[in-house]
C-alpha cells in the first residue's frame, strides 16, 4: 500500500491556504461563512493561517483610584483603551508576526475594480475548497491503493503566496499576488491531472473529472 503522506502534506498547505483567504474575506466584509476546519489529527499540519482578534479591546490598568462614602472603600479603576477604527484595527498572524490588514467596510460602494477583484478572490477560495474536497475524497483512496506523483512544492508556493496576499490591502501589489495565487492554483490542479493520466481506472477517470470542472471554474484573469 502506498503511503499518503505527500498528499496529506499538500492538503495540508492548501488548507492553510485556504483559511487566510476565508480569513482575508471575512475580515474585509466580504464572506460570512466559517473558515474551513483543519483536521486536529493530522499530524503534518502546522497552521500559519493569520488569527482574526476578536473580542472587545483590554482596558488598561491606571492609577486612578475612586473613594466612596464614608471612605469605606477604594477600588482601582482602569482606563479603557481606545477603540481602533477599521482602517487602524490590524490583526496579528501566528507566522513571523504578520499582520492581516482589514478592508476598511465605510468607503462606500464598491467600485468596479474592487468588485472584479472581490469576484476573482471569491473564485480562488471557492476552487481551493472544491480541490482540497476532491483530494480528500477522491485522491485519498486512491494514493493508498496506488502511488502517483504529488508536487508538494507547488501547494508550499500557493501558501505563502496567499500569506503574502493576506499583507495587501489593494493595488497593484494585491493584484498581482492574487493572479498569482489563481495561477499556482491552476498548475496544481493540471499537475493532479497529469499525475491521474496514466492510470485509466474508473475511479481515476472520476477524479480527473472533478479536477477539470475545477478547471474550468478558474478562467484566465
Amino acid at each position: 500500500m502506498a503511503s499518503p503522506a505527500p498528499l496529506v502534506a499538500s492538503i495540508s498547505h492548501q488548507m492553510v491556504a485556504l483559511q487566510t483567504l476565508q480569513l482575508l474575506q471575512q475580515e474585509w466584509g466580504w464572506g460570512d461563512g466559517p473558515v474551513a476546519p483543519v483536521n486536529p489529527r493530522d499530524p503534518d499540519h502546522v497552521s500559519t493561517a493569520p488569527a482574526r482578534r476578536s473580542g472587545p479591546p483590554r482596558a488598561r490598568p491606571g492609577p486612578e483610584r475612586e473613594e466612596r462614602g464614608g471612605g469605606v472603600g477604594t477600588r482601582s479603576r482602569r482606563t479603557a483603551a481606545r477603540a481602533n477604527s477599521p482602517e487602524e484595527e490590524v490583526v496579528r498572524g501566528a507566522e513571523g508576526g504578520a499582520e492581516l490588514l482589514p478592508f476598511p467596510r465605510d468607503r462606500g460602494p464598491c467600485t468596479l475594480a474592487q468588485m472584479a477583484m472581490r469576484s476573482a478572490l471569491a473564485r480562488v477560495v471557492d476552487s481551493t475548497s472544491e480541490l482540497v474536497s476532491v483530494e480528500q475524497t477522491l485522491l485519498g483512496p486512491l494514493q493508498q491503493e496506488r502511488s502517483f506523483p504529488i508536487h508538494l512544492k507547488d501547494s508550499v508556493e500557493f501558501r505563502n503566496i496567499c500569506s503574502h496576499l493576506a499583507l495587501q490591502i489593494e493595488g497593484q501589489q494585491f493584484d498581482r499576488d492574487l493572479n498569482a495565487a489563481h495561477q499556482c492554483l491552476k498548475t496544481i490542479v493540471k499537475k493532479l491531472i497529469q499525475s491521474l493520466a496514466n492510470f485509466p481506472s474508473d475511479a481515476h477517470m472520476v477524479a480527473c473529472a472533478s479536477l477539470r470542472q475545477i478547471l474550468q471554474n478558474l478562467p484566465d484573469i
